[in-house]
């Protein structure tokens, strides 16, 4: 093989690399949790899959033995000063209700409660067919995801009175 060849094929190997890399690297994205002191609590690894993204989510430093609510929120901004209300209100690309047992419901923010251990750890694998990673309505890269102090009901508007909120983190 001559030495043209072989840096052809060189460059045509690492052009072929890098665009694996890039599709790979828009189907993940990373969320940090911040928590009401601003100190980092956790983290986030979202990966879209056909038909919706899986959450993989480890959370220290809430309460425990409880469960609490797990919801995306429209706005990607995590400021604990304001108690993370920077998150805005649930992401509802759809108008949809609150909830999984509301009539017209549930949004592509809602997600199921998760259970808090013994060790005030939440571990959790969570699966969400309404949302993306990629640009469009239902896209939440940039939006940010909210722990709350209480389950939600899966009812009542606008968070299934899930009360205050523990943690946020931003879906880069």
């Amino acid at each position: 093989m001559t030495r043209l060849a072989t840096a052809t094929l060189a460059a045509a190997l690492l052009c072929a690399t890098a665009a694996t890399a890039t599709a790979q690297d828009s189907n993940t994205a990373q969320a940090n949790f911040l928590g009401l002191g601003g100190t980092e609590s956790g983290r986030a690894t979202l990966t879209e899959s056909n038909g919706g993204v899986l959450f993989e989510i480890e959370l220290t430093g809430l309460p425990p033995r409880k469960w609490v609510a797990l919801h995306i929120h429209e706005t990607g901004a995590c400021d604990p000063t304001s108690s993370h209300e920077s998150a805005g209100g649930h992401f509802n690309p759809d108008e949809k209700e609150h909830g999984f047992l509301a009539a017209d419901g549930p949004h592509a923010g809602d997600m199921p409660n998760q259970y808090v251990g013994d060790d005030g750890v939440m571990r959790a694998q969570v699966f969400n067919g309404m949302v993306t990673l990629k640009e469009g309505d239902n896209g939440i890269r940039g939006r940010a995801i909210v722990i709350h102090a209480g389950f939600d009901d899966y009812r009542t508007a606008p968070a299934g009175g899930a009360g205050d909120r523990l943690a946020c983190a931003v879906i880069q």
